[in-house]
């Protein structure tokens, strides 16, 4: 099936020239061009955005020390027993390795995402006959390409993305995991605000490889159009999108841009793979939870440089500033902006489904922040569960609470006005309820 394109999506260099390889998609992780960045981190001009993250974004000295800080996240904690062959895992083949350590990591497996562009140094082994599988948690991605590396990114509460690669080992026996600093030419970069964040982009392909356009730069989040979504990915799953870039590859001709579209299985092997799904279901967290830990790190760096620069007190500029952070937060974490999912809404793979609900954290009644509805909207009850996420509780105490004490306000049945009327009042009352009966730090008196 192909179909064409006379003008181009946006983005389009309007010439027939290849962008080079790593211009385009995703997540690509510890060895990545492209991977983790922190969206349209700035409203103002670049040149005002070039002075401004100077006064919180300088990692290698204080406060954030990212090189030299002790690490608090969590694949650092196994780390060890990782390279010692401590650790029960199945050396038998690749796929085997991978399954085994998904399992000790607590990833599920069936978060599966498969991406065939060519957007990392590993280039050279991806393509649409291998395509690049990525596992994600919580707080933690892993990254495999098929005869390749495995490649991590673990968040650290505070510091964000902490970059790991390393090979698959053939038996049981010492290893060594490095930790990349190349990954940072990119994810500690211009793209990212020169924070280790997060970075999702699409592209569409070539049919080997390459990217022959590459759009929605520097942006990510629920809020993101479907149809500027999967460029370069798979996409599997019952889905009513009446257009999006997942499951292409492209060609440039004189009348335009070209595309083709195949399913997993018509050029690769799945069964290479401990799934053979790329689901729906997937994408859209995967997508929610790049924007969320982006948007966080942000605040999170601006109110540590403010507080040390201020010996532990705020200008009234850096006050404001910071306010403005935490109304962001809240707007997120409430899905002000979600793109609504159209027609029926999707059906997510059963594996996928039963292992994201598996983690959910409930009330006594029984309701939780990860209950999904899948029709309209992701969630019955619309605020993240990233509010649990290590990253969210590394927050500075002083800006969490001023977090908390916003979220109270905006689901407050009469405080909240306008901007969040989109929740009916009794989605407010349930979501008040879960937040008050699941975390244990939020300030006395919260959402009464």
């Amino acid at each position: 099936m192909s179909g064409r394109f006379p003008h181009p999506p946006q983005g389009f260099a309007g010439s027939q020239r290849l962008w080079r390889p790593w211009a385009g998609v995703l997540l690509a992780f510890c060895l990545a061009q492209t991977f983790l960045t922190a969206g349209s981190l700035f409203a103002s001009g670049e040149g005002d955005a070039k002075e401004d993250y100077r006064r919180y974004a300088t990692i290698d000295g204080p406060p954030h020390d990212y090189w030299n800080r002790p690490l608090q996240d969590r694949f650092t904690a196994i780390k060890d027993d990782l390279e010692a062959g401590r650790m029960d895992l199945d050396y038998g083949s690749e796929k085997e390795f991978v399954t085994s350590l998904l399992k000790a990591l607590e990833i599920p497996v069936a978060s599966q995402l498969l991406v065939f562009s060519t957007t990392s140094l590993q280039l050279r082994l991806i393509s649409p006959r291998n395509p690049r599988a990525i596992y994600f948690s919580d707080d933690l991605y892993l990254g495999w390409v098929p005869g390749g590396k495995i490649e991590i990114v673990s968040l650290d509460p505070e510091l964000g993305g902490i970059f790991y690669i390393f090979d698959i080992p053939r038996e049981r026996r010492p290893l060594v995991v490095e930790r990349s600093d190349k990954c940072m030419n990119c994810h500690s970069g211009k793209e990212t605000g020169h924070i280790p964040g997060l970075v999702i982009e699409s592209v569409v392909p070539g049919p080997s490889g390459g990217s022959l356009t590459a759009y929605r730069r520097n942006l990510s989040g629920h809020g993101i159009p479907l149809e500027e979504r999967f460029g370069g990915w798979h996409v599997t799953g019952q889905f009513d999108f009446p257009k999006h870039w997942g499951n292409l590859t492209g060609r440039l001709t004189p009348d335009g841009l070209v595309t083709e579209s195949f399913q997993i299985g018509e050029r690769c092997n799945p069964a290479v793979y401990p799934v053979t799904t790329s689901d729906i279901l997937a994408h859209l967290l995967f997508e929610h939870q790049n924007g969320f830990v982006n948007r966080v790190l942000k605040a999170g760096y601006k109110a540590r440089a403010f507080l040390h620069e201020g010996r532990g007190k705020l200008t009234p500029a850096d006050r404001e500033d910071l306010l403005e952070e935490s109304h962001g937060l809240v707007r997120y974490l409430l899905f002000a902006d979600e793109v609504e999912l159209p027609g029926e809404g999707i059906v997510a793979d059963s594996l996928y489904q039963e292992q994201f609900l598996a983690l959910k954290k409930p009330a006594g009644n029984g309701l939780s922040l990860r209950d999904l509805d899948l029709k309209g909207h992701l969630f019955q009850h619309r605020c993240s569960y990233m509010v649990y996420s290590a990253v969210f509780q590394g927050l500075p105490e002083a800006f969490r609470r001023q977090v908390y004490r916003d979220l109270g306000k905006a689901l407050h049945p009469v405080e909240g006005g306008a901007e969040f009327s989109y929740l009916p009042p009794e989605e407010k009352a349930a979501i008040r309820e879960i937040l008050k009966q699941t975390l244990t730090d939020l300030p006395p008196g919260w959402g009464e």
